[in-house]
């Protein structure tokens, strides 16, 4: 792993930054308020919602240790304030009671790969750099990319491509992997886009790069990233006290359908249908802050190309949940 000597800040652009702190700024500003920051990445939010906030407490989540200790040097001057925590996102919970709380007024989540695992071409994430393939978020445990494509079948690696790439031609690529590992193991990146292009037809390689969606498919089944996430998202509102919010940035259209789905569940009544009055315990637990997600603008999306996907959306607790 190479070592990172340059000042963390100057490594990573925080996407929506201002639009964060919009939404974040009502429960960030309570007395004694706990924002936990669920992908604390290089500690770009979070830099600015504890500056902007003096009687802010953050706990900062991630699994992978350096960016850890980057954002811990990035945030040195916040220690007294700053909770990190080395944890998969699915651990909210634990790391807040871990921290002795038992409600949160906030959490932010910035989904997807960070531009430290980017941006460093011995984690494998890119398909134009060669590099073994390993793709773990937190590479002191799990399996690698390379350990997936020598051992899944072909009917598992189909269905890696299917559900994580929504890949059309899953099937072509998981024989193509097959065949091509029994000659040799596919082991770096650039090994793994030839065996993609040679198994592409020619017209689909003029549309689009052959291996972006195989790689996004390969990075979430290393780290379980939906797994993960359908097991967050539900605890941290479960966490969020009375007015708290938790603000969601997705980069990848699975992960945004099961936030939309989520918000949209969450914020209905479920009063049953002819119920001529609405009962309390029937009212909705949350409401919409944004109306559908919500797009970085052109500005932001020409300075920072990783804005260009995101997809923004947030929502306020206004009932505590039955019992």
């Amino acid at each position: 792993m190479t070592e990172i000597t340059q000042d963390p800040g100057s490594l990573h652009t925080p996407v929506l930054l201002e639009r964060c702190l919009e939404l974040l700024a009502p429960v960030a500003s309570r007395p004694g308020a706990v924002i936990v920051d669920a992908t604390l990445g290089m500690g770009g939010h979070s830099e600015a919602l504890l500056e902007v906030h003096p009687d802010l407490t953050l706990i900062g989540l991630d699994r992978d240790t350096e960016a850890l200790e980057l954002a811990g040097r990035r945030l040195a001057k916040f220690e007294d304030r700053l909770i990190r925590v080395h944890t998969v996102y699915d651990g909210i919970e634990s790391a807040v009671r871990g921290a002795g709380f038992d409600r949160i007024d906030g959490a932010l989540f910035d989904l997807g790969v960070s531009s430290l695992q980017l941006d460093e071409a011995e984690r494998g994430f890119a398909y134009a750099q060669d590099a073994p393939l390993d793709m773990r978020m937190d590479q002191s445990s799990g399996v690698t990319a390379a350990e997936v494509l020598a051992t899944a079948s072909e009917g598992r690696l189909r269905a890696i491509f299917e559900r994580y790439g929504e890949e059309p031609l899953a099937g072509r690529y998981a024989r193509a992997i097959v065949a091509a590992r029994q000659e040799a193991p596919i082991e770096r990146s650039l090994q793994l886009v030839d065996v993609l292009q040679q198994a592409t037809p020619a017209k689909i390689k003029d549309q689009r790069h052959p291996a972006k969606r195989v790689f996004q498919a390969l990075r979430v089944e290393v780290n379980a990233e939906l797994v993960a996430l359908e097991a967050a998202i539900p605890a941290a509102l479960g966490l969020l006290s009375m007015g708290g919010r938790a603000v969601v940035m997705a980069y990848q259209s699975l992960e945004d359908r099961f936030v939309k789905r989520l918000f949209a569940e969450r914020s209905k009544s479920t009063a049953p249908q002819g119920l001529p009055v609405e009962l309390p315990e029937h009212r909705p637990e949350f409401k919409l802050l944004t109306r559908g997600a919500e797009l970085a603008d052109e500005e932001e999306r020409a300075r920072n190309s990783r804005a260009i996907p995101v997809r923004l959306r947030a929502a306020e607790r206004v009932r505590e949940a039955a019992l």
